[in-house]
């Protein structure tokens, strides 16, 4: 499979997390990993900040806005002129994380990125970082579950280990509960550390640092130890055209679990063949072409956290199974592509 970017769009992630939960610790964790060139967009507010010598071992420089909290900006300039700048080909990013401040609002901030102004942008998805000791005193005060978990995609709960082992459980159970009271389609995720597999959050153009990377990654690789659990992963291939109507479906209405979806695919609508680039985070489904090569093989990945691999196999073969044109399915992805543009 491709880098992400390789039609074009840069997925960009917003991470957005109170005061004190862990973004810049989960932040720091992601950049550690080898296989992904990954571009920072730091808000300096308060104490927030990212390691400015790792970022800068990550792209050729930083990109940071101060001047406050990012949806505080009167107006989406300074960050669409980040997001232009690390989206630029000559790059060659795989991604771009956007960490907010610890007061700015998930929904205000999402819809920045959504309607950015740059063409080379597509969501990537909204990751709330969760302090699992301190939550109920300060995100959540009991009543209407936060309006922030609306817009988000994956929840980390992060510091587990700082839960008193009797009251632990009860209490992740509590808050998973209240996310999904507010949305019943967001992941959750329990850790520690920040240590989050980043194959939930982008993908890896490859399992190795890039060959021009600067070493800071890999030294700090070797300095600590970061032993996450691991993402599951499944990819089913397509020998030629699917159909557009079950591919909707799965695209749709994912597996339980699968928090990101992606693939490239080739329908047929009668008249002609027709290729895709398909990317799903969380309910979030961007579509757009892609020329066709060859007989018009395509494939399909699943990835997400303690996956029934063998249903989501099931699923992922069943909306590639070859099929004769569907007019209904074709206008349904189509549209898709549309919203996606």
């Amino acid at each position: 499979m491709s880098s992400p970017a390789a039609n074009g769009r840069v997925p960009v992630v917003t991470l957005t997390g109170h005061l004190g939960a862990g973004k810049t610790t989960l932040l720091n964790h992601l950049l550690q990993q080898p296989g992904a060139r990954v571009g920072v967009i730091v808000n300096d507010f308060g104490d927030v900040n990212v390691d400015a010598g790792l970022v800068t071992g990550q792209i050729d420089e930083p990109a940071s806005i101060a001047g406050g909290c990012l949806c505080c900006l009167p107006d989406a300039g300074g960050l669409d002129d980040a997001l232009e700048k690390l989206t630029h080909p000559r790059l060659g990013l795989d991604v771009v994380l956007v960490e907010a401040s610890g007061i700015a609002d998930p929904l205000t901030l999402s819809r920045m990125i959504r309607f950015s102004g740059v063409e080379r942008v597509r969501p990537g998805g909204v990751v709330d970082v969760v302090d699992a000791v301190e939550h109920f005193g300060t995100v959540d005060d009991g009543g209407d579950p936060p309006a922030r978990y609306a817009v988000t995609s994956l929840v980390v709960v992060n510091k587990t280990d700082r839960l008193p082992a009797g009251e632990a459980e009860r209490t992740l159970a509590r808050i998973e509960a209240r996310v999904h009271e507010r949305n019943p389609a967001a992941q959750v995720v329990r850790t520690s550390y920040g240590r989050v597999d980043p194959a939930l959050v982008y993908d890896a153009a490859s399992v190795e640092d890039p060959p021009d990377q600067l070493p800071l990654a890999a030294l700090l690789r070797d300095a600590r130890e970061h032993d996450h659990e691991h993402a599951d992963a499944v990819t089913v291939t397509a020998a030629g055209p699917v159909s557009p109507g079950r591919l909707v479906d799965l695209l749709e209405d994912p597996p339980p679990g699968a928090y990101r979806i992606k693939g490239r695919v080739v329908v047929d609508t009668g008249r002609s063949l027709r290729g895709y680039v398909v990317n799903v985070v969380g309910r979030s489904v961007h579509v757009s072409s892609r020329r066709v090569d060859g007989d018009g093989a395509g494939e399909l990945v699943a990835i997400g956290m303690h996956l029934d691999v063998g249903h989501v196999r099931d699923r992922l073969e069943h909306a590639l199974t070859p099929s004769a044109p569907d007019a209904q399915g074709f206008a349904r992805l189509q549209r898709y592509r549309r919203l996606s543009a």
